[in-house]
């Protein structure tokens, strides 16, 4: 998997000098006996002790990382920083934030200050801790002896060590304190941890046996050695003997999900010991998924015994009636990259699709790239550059042959471009959707698409340590889509423009200026050499300011200022090292100096504005050739023209250029305010216009000419892409005198780049595979009995804090019409062909209800107002007919269902909300 990481067997025996050599030691399937004298070794030679075990649908993990272990890092967040509107001389110093904007902060956090003017002992002082008043306003202790503060200031949150204490695997069984995984089962931890002892002290009386499966006898035993081992404990508990006996039962158990969830939380309590970095578990977690039993299932000793395949681990648990309801089950999984490789894995070991019915379609349109390799396991360096969806395939058959031709592979987009592919009678031919989605578009695609078909929907998500899943159950639950995220936050124009105050805007300004310089004007002179009648074309509802800027920079690229060697394309690089980062700081100070105040006369560059200052080109600088290297190569890129990584070539060329001195204008326009017009400043005379329209050269003179557009790809080191944003933010961050940043974080901001690790991957997906347990045994045998809503869990992870929430999913909402209720997973169903006089009919007699209204998409296909002409034409239509001559085209031959919106009225001319009437057009 990863040649960088050195794996060795111990083939000796574990004696305290063997342990003592490592860091860490993990104990998992081993006798109690062996793990008390390897946790007592290790912790008195201050090695760090994890012990983990699964039992079925049960788990625990227990770490012991010795006395005074610092945790460097306890949350993994980016730390916290704000500006500053004002700072009280108090004994408790109120901060008070810029703008009303919420600090974050919480009690007890520590904040250091930079560029405090007035109060200038804060600036780099040593971390002050933080008591939080309200959102907006913080204190900070005693400044009274500090000068008055007089304005601006930056507060930066201080990620201060915590120091904790651990209990031996010895004490803590005796004294055990508890991470709560599920607060809905709150009494189950002690319960556990004395059930899994008594476990163990079943297998040392039995020569290491475990219960076996649905054996009331060695059931009975492990209650009565669970509650002797009760009895003599100084926290005694009350026990609950049907949970004992399910842990009894499932002893033998293994389950593939369960072994992800555990596998993926105790490789980050791993590194968490290794690195110091995130705050590890405090003694012990338990953790359980019973509700994953099937509905109605009543264990027999018979049906959980082992049958000789790779299954009986769960066939221990679920029984051999349920593993054929998993091998038959057919499932559609949409991506397979980091969570769609590990959902495959999970899905090989459980034997989904095994069976003769069963089956897997995955889709992913992707093919392998290096960066992959990290967190996306079914994957190798030889298969870099292959599909996607065919490599993991492949790679699970060969874990489980039983599954090799079950698994159907695709390569396309869902979307409504492939409906074609994913028609009707694919989702017929299916029982759920699993997403593994990077993006929420495609996410609220496949969410409709279940609605629509009425499939259950697995999706979940991952973000560095955090994960979430969430369960769609058919008419149980609400759609995904019917929660929405607050909007991300957008970045105003004007602030990338001319007043940033943060780094993550010199970043974008950069990111978008890569788009201006090397992207957009080589797409138009293309678009201008290759488009009969381009400028009346391109130009028909743009503005004359839009006009003059694109056909100026046409011009400049294919005329005035094209390259005939690399040489020129320096020039070229250092003219516009000049305009960005000297000329248009002097403009925007010569319209607005330092000094300037407003109109109410408050200080013009008040906070959160920042005083620009011009750079000057300095050939020694770094960050100076870095940006005219990386624009220079990327400008000879445009052209075809050859490149160089010569730096003292450069730096020579560059330093050669002449630039003309700048001299600040009168009567130019920069945009200050958000609803201000962002191309006030560019003239848009229209004999100026005219005049540039006439001097643009013919085409014709060009003939086979083309530029190539650089598409800007962040994961390309030798591309000079990132090489370029970097270096144009940080000379832009200087001009503000904005931190800068390295290329690492900038790559991250630019190419918003989703940080993913594979500890949380596992968890994540193999609470998503506990969930899919559920949707399989969610009808009892006699098909009497329904899995409850309450069943089913929605999951909230943060492995670095470590966090786990559950939630009952949230029901659909529930709307009235006449004396019935709906949802969105409701709908008015037709079985064939119906026409447009017999829906509405059908509506006034059936519902008592007068359709005003009828459309398909964007389509108007009815309206009461329509003219009588019109009505009469179209009322003997069919549906099918109806939409061909409203749209010009037929139904697509692949569609079956047409779905129809419809607004209609009761007998009061009241508005009557309905579902939604889907027609089948096939019949």
């Amino acid at each position: 998997l990863n040649q960088y990481v050195p794996v060795s067997v111990l083939d000796t025996e574990l004696t305290p000098e063997a342990i003592a050599t490592f860091k860490c030691v993990v104990v998992t399937d081993i006798p109690q006996q062996q793990k008390l004298e390897i946790s007592e070794t290790a912790h008195q030679n201050n090695v760090y002790f994890i012990s983990t075990e699964t039992r079925g649908l049960f788990g625990y993990t227990f770490n012991d990382f010795g006395k005074d272990f610092v945790v460097v890092d306890p949350t993994g967040e980016e730390p916290l920083s704000g500006m500053v509107a004002n700072i009280e001389q108090a004994e408790e110093g109120v901060v008070m934030c810029l703008d009303e904007t919420r600090h974050g902060l919480e009690d007890g956090q520590f904040v250091t200050f930079s560029e405090v003017q007035g109060m200038t002992e804060l600036n780099d002082c040593e971390p002050r801790k933080v008591k939080v008043i309200g959102p907006y306003t913080f204190s900070i202790g005693d400044t009274r002896g500090l000068s008055a503060y007089t304005r601006g200031g930056l507060f930066k949150q201080v990620k201060m060590p915590v120091v904790l204490n651990f209990k031996s695997f010895k004490s803590a069984l005796e004294e055990p304190e508890y991470f709560y995984s599920d607060f809905s089962k709150f009494d189950r931890p002690a319960q556990l941890h004395v059930g899994f002892q008594a476990l163990h002290a079943f297998a040392a009386a039995n020569n290491g046996r475990m219960p076996r499966p649905g054996n009331d006898d060695d059931a009975t035993e492990v209650i009565r050695l669970a509650n002797q081992i009760n009895d003599a404990w100084s926290q005694k508990t009350e026990l609950d003997d049907k949970l004992l006996k399910q842990l009894a039962y499932q002893a033998t158990g293994d389950l593939s999900p369960m072994v992800a969830v555990f596998g993926g939380l105790v490789a980050q309590e791993v590194l968490k010991a290794c690195t110091g970095k995130f705050s590890p578990i405090n003694n012990f977690m338990y953790f359980d998924a019973l509700e994953c039993l099937p509905i109605g299932f009543e264990p027999k000793e018979a049906d959980l015994a082992p049958v000789g395949s790779r299954y009986d681990g769960q066939i221990a648990v679920f029984g051999r009636e349920f593993q054929e309801k998993l091998s038959n089950y057919r499932e559609f999984l949409v991506g397979s990259g980091a969570i769609g490789c590990e959902m495959l894995k999970n899905w090989a070991m459980m034997g989904i699709a095994s069976g003769e019915n069963g089956v897997i379609h995955v889709t992913d349109m992707d093919t392998i790239e290096k960066s992959n390799l990290n967190r996306q396991f079914l994957f190798r360096p030889a298969d870099v550059g292959k599909l996607k969806s065919d490599t993991a395939a492949e790679a699970v058959a060969k874990m489980n042959p039983d599954i090799a031709g079950k698994i159907v592979t695709h390569q396309d987009r869902v979307g409504l471009e492939t409906e074609v592919v994913y028609n009707d009678e694919f989702y017929e031919s299916i029982d759920g959707v699993t997403n593994a989605l990077d993006n929420v578009v495609a996410r609220k695609y496949m969410d409709q698409r279940c609605v629509f078909y009425r499939k259950p929907l697995l999706e979940s998500g991952t973000l560095g340590t955090k994960g979430n899943t969430q369960v769609v159950i058919p008419h149980l639950t609400e759609s995904y889509s019917a929660s929405q995220d607050p909007a991300e936050k957008q970045i105003p124009i004007c602030t990338l423009k001319n007043f940033p105050h943060a780094i993550e805007h010199t970043i974008q300004w950069a990111r978008d200026l890569f788009e201006g310089l090397f992207t957009q004007p080589a797409e138009s002179v293309n678009a201008y050499l290759s488009t009969p009648d381009y400028i009346d074309k391109a130009f028909a509802t743009v503005g004359d300011s839009v006009k003059i800027e694109t056909l100026n920079k046409i011009r400049s690229f294919l005329v005035t200022d094209k390259p005939m060697a690399f040489a020129d394309c320096v020039a070229w690089a250092r003219k516009n090292f000049e305009e960005l980062y000297n000329n248009a700081p002097q403009q925007l100070l010569f319209n607005f100096p330092a000094d300037a105040v407003t109109s109410s006369g408050q200080p013009f560059w008040s906070p959160p504005k920042r005083v620009p200052t011009a750079v000057t080109f300095d050939p020694a600088s770094d960050l100076h050739i870095d940006f005219i290297m990386a624009a220079a190569n990327l400008h000879a890129f445009n052209y075809g023209l050859k490149g160089s990584r010569d730096r003292d070539q450069i730096k020579q060329l560059a330093a050669a250029v002449t630039v003309p001195k700048f001299v600040p204008k009168s009567g130019v326009k920069i945009q200050v305010n958000e609803n201000e017009d962002p191309g006030a400043g560019v003239e848009s005379d229209a004999d100026g216009l005219s005049a540039l329209v006439a001097s643009m050269p013919d085409p014709a003179e060009f003939a086979g000419v083309r530029l190539a557009p650089a598409d800007f790809e962040k994961d390309d080191d030798s591309n000079f892409h990132i090489d370029f944003i970097t270096a144009a933010s940080n000379l832009r961050a200087s001009n503000y005198g904005i931190e800068p940043e390295d290329r690492f974080r900038t790559k991250q901001i630019a190419g918003k780049i989703i940080p993913a690790i594979a500890t949380t991957t596992s968890l994540v997906t193999g609470l998503v595979c506990l969930e899919l347990y559920k949707l399989i045994g969610s009808v009892s045998r006699d098909g009497q009995t329904v899995r409850k809503v309450d069943d089913y869990k929605n999951g909230f992870i943060n492995l670095a804090l470590p966090f786990f929430g559950f939630s009952e999913p949230i029901p659909p909402v529930k709307t009235k019409c006449n004396d019935s209720e709906f949802s969105e997973w409701d709908s008015f169903d037709y079985d064939h062909d119906i026409t447009l006089q017999e829906l509405i009919d059908d509506f006034e007699k059936t519902h008592k209800l007068e359709l005003t209204m009828v459309s398909s998409g964007v389509s108007m296909l009815y309206a009461s107002f329509y003219s009588k002409k019109k009505l009469e034409s179209r009322l003997p239509m069919k549906v099918s007919e109806l939409v061909k001559s409203v749209t010009g085209k037929d139904v697509p031959a692949h569609t079956k269902w047409v779905m129809l919106d419809v607004c209609c009225e009761d007998a009061e001319g009241e508005d009557v909300e309905v579902p939604a009437i889907h027609v089948n057009v096939r019949n």
